[in-house]
């Protein structure tokens, strides 16, 4: 047997905005707070645009109920 063992990104579900950020972090092995404060500093000085969040929103598919519990 084999086992599929690849990572995938997802959003989570208990995310304060959409989830984007904790997805990354648990995709990356990273402290969730840490995602989330990088995020802000390069959108507010210009880094990372706001409409790149909002499109990882749009195409990061949510985590399946089997995978959050």
């Amino acid at each position: 047997m084999t086992t599929n063992n690849t990572k995938r990104l997802f959003r989570t579900p208990d995310g304060i905005i959409a989830g984007v950020c904790g997805g990354l972090a648990e995709f990356f092995g990273l402290d969730v707070s840490l995602i989330r404060i990088a995020t802000l500093i390069l959108i507010l000085f210009g880094g990372l645009s706001i409409w790149v969040y909002i499109i990882l929103w749009l195409i990061v598919p949510k985590a399946p109920k089997r995978l959050t519990e």
